[in-house]
């Protein structure tokens, strides 16, 4: 049996290129019916977990910002730094390295040992669960490869998401290492680049929709609905919602990056003005976007709200429609976290900042991204 006929490696590939929706009778070859029903439910199953690690990278990496623990580790190795100082003598070494930057010299000369031990182990455990996530992306992905789960399309989308796996840790490292320059003209803090942390959340938050976008419409079979014009523009309105607050989500990168959140503690008004006066202070006035802490709070305002009126209006529209009890409930739990999400950013500003507030407002972004896509699988077309 150690060559196959011509046919059999046809039906082989056939079996590859297009999915079975339901599992093939008994009489067939198993092998001809893969990927099915049941392999289907597999990999969108293992991709729902990996979503989940990435959420625990996100959760992990904003506590790491929070706390500012982010520059504690100031080179990089792939496998080395896997093993973290045992002796004193290593923490004594590892110290040493960190007092020769900047965050040292300027924001924490008086630090002991001690509390470097902290920022030290909130930094490795952010970049241990990253491994954690590539491995749990790039191993599966062998396996069922080699098992032929995937169809043609599938393995183009699992190549890009390992890649992108890979590209993630790249970025980064990319973004430590803006913290660690020494910056003579400047007499801020030390911090990492407000645009490389928006860049290594953005790709984050890019790698989580696609894992969980791609696990759902795995698991989720399209409901059979009338294609309307009131369909249409629900789900029109459906994508504009979730782009939204995938760019409120990006502006609070922003809003982390350069501390945002600390210098107009009140709301609706910010300092008893709707419009405060340094809100264009730097030129060119672009600039001001992504550098002046008063715009960067302001725009987040503003796209906070604007989602707000957004998913809103989308779960007033979809009331006057017959859905899928599904997508029903998918739409008013996002509306529910939308009103939470709002809570949480105005209680974080108003008690300036506290790290478990602000940790739970910036998990609260991705419950909310993460709803918005469950919306979108809910409402997509049936496969033609």
């Amino acid at each position: 049996t150690c060559a196959r006929s011509p046919l059999r490696k046809w039906l082989l590939k056939r079996g590859q290129g297009t999915v079975t929706v339901e599992g093939g009778t008994a009489s067939t070859p198993a092998s001809a019916t893969v990927p099915n029903a049941a392999t289907n439910r597999i990999v969108g199953r293992w991709l729902l977990g990996c979503s989940g690690l990435v959420v625990g990278a996100i959760v992990l990496g904003g506590v790491t910002r929070l706390t500012e623990s982010g520059l504690s580790m100031v080179d990089w190795h792939l496998v080395r730094e896997m093993k973290p100082p045992q002796s004193q003598a290593e923490w004594e070494a590892e110290f040493s390295k960190y007092q020769q930057f900047p965050e040292f010299k300027i924001l924490n000369h008086n630090m002991t040992l001690p509390e470097f031990k902290f920022i030290f182990y909130m930094e490795w455990g952010h970049r241990m669960w990253g491994r954690l996530v590539g491995l749990a992306y790039i191993l599966p992905t062998i396996y069922f490869w080699k098992k032929g789960y995937f169809t043609r399309s599938m393995k183009g989308k699992m190549l890009g998401l390992c890649g992108f796996v890979f590209f993630q840790g790249l970025l980064g490292w990319y973004m430590v290492k803006s913290g660690l320059e020494e910056k003579p003209e400047s007499h801020d803090i030390p911090r990492v680049s407000q645009y490389r942390l928006s860049a290594h959340l953005g790709s984050a938050l890019l790698l989580y929709c696609a894992s969980l976008w791609t696990g759902l419409t795995l698991l989720l079979p399209a409901h059979k609905m009338v294609e309307t014009k009131k369909v249409m523009h629900l789900r029109r309105f459906a994508k504009g919602t979730g782009g939204l607050v995938f760019l409120t989500a990006l502006s609070g990168a922003f809003v982390a990056g350069l501390d945002a959140g600390l210098v107009y503690n009140s709301f609706p008004k910010m300092a008893d003005k709707w419009i405060p006066d340094d809100l264009l202070a730097f030129s060119p006035t672009l600039k001001n976007f992504f550098e002046n802490p008063t715009t960067v709070q302001f725009d987040h305002r503003i796209l906070g709200i604007t989602s707000l009126t957004a998913i809103t209006g989308l779960y007033l529209f979809s009331r006057r429609m017959m859905l899928p009890r599904r997508a029903k409930i998918a739409i008013s739990l996002l509306a529910a976290m939308a009103y939470t999400q709002v809570a949480l950013g105005i209680g974080t500003l108003l008690l300036y900042v506290p790290t478990p507030l602000a940790a739970t407002h910036q998990s609260g972004s991705v419950a909310l991204l993460s709803l918005a896509i469950w919306v979108l699988a809910e409402l997509r077309r049936m496969p033609k």
